[in-house]
């Protein structure tokens, strides 16, 4: 015999309450095209230029998941610098701001995934919004 160990009331917000819906956020890097396409739920929304690593393999290829999002990173490796709405995806590795603009298209960096601060702010906090766990970084050749 089944005996119900839910109070009425409790499953009635068990039922009514909606699953919170989280999307789906993948950032394909290519390096050949140095962009950024920004998928949701499987559709692009966004292309943006980048800057990777100046020599083929300083930016690692991949797929990854985000592990820390740092809005006012600055480097510990190079003296300072800013890296606006940081993104840490491996390592040392993250897409974040540059306040060097006039290079994205091309190659640049050191191997981190440089954007317009503008841009590395949607996908920031897109990825605050959607979750780390819901959020896959690819990079190809």
């Amino acid at each position: 015999m089944f005996r119900c160990l839910i109070s009425g009331s409790l499953l009635a917000v068990l039922v009514l309450w909606p699953a919170a819906a989280r999307a789906e956020v993948l950032a394909h890097i290519d390096l050949s095209e140095q962009r950024l396409h920004l998928h949701v739920d499987g559709a692009e929304r966004e292309s943006w230029p980048v800057s990777t690593g100046l020599r083929h393999g300083w930016t690692p290829t991949g797929t990854f998941q985000p592990y820390l999002l740092d809005r006012h990173h600055r480097s510990t490796l190079f003296r300072g610098a800013p890296m606006p709405y940081s993104v840490f995806f491996t390592g040392d590795y993250a897409i974040h701001g540059t306040d060097q603009t006039g290079r994205l298209g091309r190659p640049a960096s050191h191997g981190c995934v440089r954007l317009h601060p503008r841009h590395a702010a949607v996908l920031f906090n897109l990825i605050l919004k959607e979750g780390k766990d819901n959020t896959v970084i690819e990079i190809t050749d």
